[in-house]
């Protein structure tokens, strides 16, 4: 079984990071409002995931993309950019 890392945007450009088993379902958890720290942001998106052969390394990517270097690695590296208009 494949454990995902996976991170959500709105339409006001919010993001959550979040890890879970089957990322189809938990979108659409995200999305009836389920998940309490989402709830009021919805409709959410994914814009990355990563896949994960076990939960113990899933976990510790979601933790690095948690914290203040992952956040700066997922502005630069992973996030989907939106156009700037000049």
């Amino acid at each position: 079984m494949w454990h995902y890392v996976y991170i959500l945007e709105n339409k006001n450009d919010q993001h959550y990071v979040g890890l879970t088993d089957n990322i189809d379902e938990r979108l659409e958890k995200h999305n009836r409002g389920e998940v309490p720290s989402t709830a009021k942001y919805i409709p959410w998106k994914i814009c990355h995931f990563s896949a994960f052969p076990t939960r113990e390394q899933a976990a510790s990517y979601e933790k690095f993309l948690k914290s203040g270097s992952g956040r700066e690695f997922r502005k630069r590296r992973l996030e989907i950019k939106k156009p700037h208009i000049v």
